[in-house]
């Protein structure tokens, strides 16, 4: 029997290596290649199984890596209050995030699952992660001096406003992508980019100001949570810049917060000079900013649900802005697409897909909706076409973040949960946002800052020492909760207790009668009172007041002592009856678990600064009434804000 030469046998099994190296390098998995390359590559190798699956999103109460496996999911989602277990650890989160990863990575083509959270004031589902003030109160925050609000019909507040802050907001966005990426998460649905036009709208609080422009440059938050966009990056093209951010997504497109008497997820009526100039204008820079995906709106634009409309996603967002991320439904958007909802999902589909959603927000019965946009693409009633823009966008934006290279998250960002550092830039939010709307009876007799040596204070109310309440919805739960216990932070009673001279007595009564407050001779008292949390529809309010014991809390303690008021709520609320009685009148909003802010200014330790971010109405019959109205007759106007030096 010949034998084979030794060197030809060398020489087949190097041929044979070479051939399984060749076979193994594919494009796709090479950071190198430029990003079209990878993109065209990886969809020429997917089947239309493994592109839909791509499109869908479930809630991590659904998700397993098998299910990943088995359904080839393209992304997971908590959902408000949807946390792994109470009170999970950073490392409890990694693991779970992880452990639908290796479901993904698994696969046959072993692209990785995007997960995202709503993050809309920090980390906020999270236990012990720092929660930042609401964006109404961030709306408020200024530094420098610059006259901003000319429109303003108060001359005599005209003269000096203070310019806005948005370096502050970027950090803030740092922060928040930092302490995200401490839980393995990499994608988050904000910023909210709604420009509230009526404050009766329960989302009111997560939104910057009734003013564009403030909105404008407050979506500095996008390059803080995604990082600066390199200065030869393509207009529109997303970007996100390693492993210490985030992709982040506008939301909701387009027209959230114009809504009929600020009705959640109603029809905004607007024609579309006005969509464009007052609802739009963040959306502009956000894209050219980098954001990385964008979320459609719930409600409806003269009548057309956004989830639907074919002209604004795609005629416009896409076509007209040059929008190269991805668009996402709301929560179970698409089903909202008909009344009632999910009534005839297989239309809600169709109009939803063809509209140019390119992933959807299932987030629970996912077989429906791939079995029905599987037969649609068979069917030839939705085209390829569509598919493979929207599949092209998301892995667009998955390779851009790195996720293909890095997809599992590692322990080593743990530590910025909750730092010290985050803390304290909370805390200096919360002092730039607090907006003095009233300070003695006249410029000359001031009640703040109040002087930390007294032999003698009372702090009265409901929110004086309720961490839930300062915090306000969307924190741990969705609806957020009342009290103490939810997660770590400073209650404002707690805070004044810190601040105030060691031999000051502090008296704390929640409700306290007049009677009580007479004859226990305080130097002055601290009122807090507000809105109970509540988040989306659950705050949709025509009233606007402040809930009981509120307005008797602050009526009874200011009838007998000096008092300052604090008001702890997401927008303006019906204060007027009741502004004689109060000394000082503080609008604090939501200040989130760094209450030691409130008191940092409160006491003079620094000065207030910050500016009404929407106009604060006289009656609800008003509403709504915007700075610009012809009918312009506001308790406080846009703009508005008293200032204090700081004592020391």
């Amino acid at each position: 029997m010949a034998r084979t030469p030794i060197y030809l046998m060398g020489l087949l099994l190097l041929c044979f290596l070479v051939a399984s190296a060749e076979a193994e390098y594919v494009k796709y998995k090479d950071p190198k290649q430029p990003l079209n390359v990878r993109i065209e590559d990886l969809m020429s190798r997917m089947t239309l199984e493994e592109k839909i699956g791509q499109m869908v999103q479930i809630d991590r109460s659904v998700a397993s890596a098998e299910v990943m496996k088995k359904y080839l999911i393209g992304s997971v989602l908590s959902g408000g209050g949807s946390v792994p277990a109470k009170e999970a650890s950073a490392k409890t989160w990694i693991n779970m995030v992880n452990e639908f990863q290796k479901g993904s990575l698994s696969t046959r083509l072993g692209i990785p699952m995007i997960y995202g959270i709503d993050a809309v004031h920090g980390q906020n589902n999270v236990y012990k992660a720092t929660i930042f003030p609401h964006n109404i109160g961030i709306g408020a925050t200024r530094h420098g001096w610059n006259k901003l609000f000319n429109h303003v019909q108060n001359q005599q507040f005209n003269k000096i406003k203070e310019n806005l802050d948005p370096e502050l907001v970027k950090r803030i966005g740092a922060a928040t992508a930092l302490e995200v990426r401490a839980t393995g998460i990499p994608y988050v649905f904000a910023p909210c980019i709604a420009v509230c036009r009526d404050p009766r709208w329960g989302r009111c609080y997560e939104s910057y100001s009734e003013d564009p422009k403030i909105v404008q440059a407050m979506t500095e938050i996008v390059p803080g949570l995604q990082g600066d966009i390199p200065t030869n990056s393509a207009k529109g093209v997303p970007f996100v810049a390693g492993r210490e951010k985030v992709a982040a997504c506008a939301k909701h497109y387009v027209g959230d917060g114009g809504t009929t008497k600020g009705i959640n997820e109603n029809n905004t009526v607007i024609d579309r000079h006005g969509l464009l100039s007052t609802h739009m204008p963040g959306y502009y820079n956000s894209i050219i900013k980098g954001v990385a995906s964008i979320m459609i709106s719930y409600s409806s634009w003269n009548g057309i649900k956004m989830h639907a409309n074919r002209d604004l996603v795609t005629g416009f967002l896409k076509n007209t802005l040059r929008f190269r991320g991805f668009v996402i439904t709301d929560w179970q958007g698409i089903d909202q697409i008909t009344t009632p909802p999910h009534a005839n999902y297989s239309y809600s589909i169709e109009a939803g897909v063809q509209a140019g959603i390119d992933m959807v927000m299932v987030p629970y019965n996912y077989t429906e909706f791939i079995d029905g946009l599987t037969s649609k693409v068979k069917n030839k009633i939705i085209p390829m076409s569509r598919i493979d823009d929207a599949v092209k966008r998301i892995l667009r934006v998955k390779f851009v973040m790195g996720l293909f290279e890095n997809p599992l998250a590692d322990f080593s960002p743990v530590n910025q949960l909750g730092s010290q550092e985050h803390r304290e830039l909370a805390r200096e939010a919360v002092r730039k946002s607090l907006v003095l709307l009233k300070n003695g009876e006249s410029a000359d007799t001031p009640l703040l800052p109040l002087p930390k040596k007294a032999s003698k204070i009372l702090v009265a109310g409901s929110h004086a020492d309720n961490l839930g309440y300062q915090c306000g919805g969307w924190t741990i739960e969705w609806q957020g909760l009342s009290g103490n216990n939810l997660t770590k932070g400073t209650t404002i009673l707690t805070a004044i207790k810190n601040t105030v001279d060691p031999k000051t007595k502090v008296v704390y009564k929640k409700n306290p009668h007049a009677h009580y407050v007479k004859s226990n001779k305080f130097d002055y008292a601290i009122v807090v009172v507000g809105e109970h949390p509540y988040a989306e529809g659950a705050g949709d309010s025509l009233n606007l007041t402040i809930p009981d014991p509120g307005p008797s809390t602050f009526t009874s303690v200011c009838g007998a002592v000096k008092c300052v008021v604090v008001i702890i709520s997401g927008r303006p609320v019906m204060i007027q009856p009741y502004i004689t009685f109060m000394d000082a009148l503080v609008a604090a909003w939501l200040p989130g678990t760094e209450g030691q802010g409130v008191a940092d200014v409160l006491f003079g330790d620094y000065g207030f600064s910050g500016k009404l971010p929407r106009t604060w109405f006289r009656t609800v019959d008003q509403l709504p009434m915007n700075a610009g109205d012809p009918h312009y007759d506001p308790l406080y106007p846009l703009g508005f804000g008293l200032t204090t030096n700081p004592t020391k």
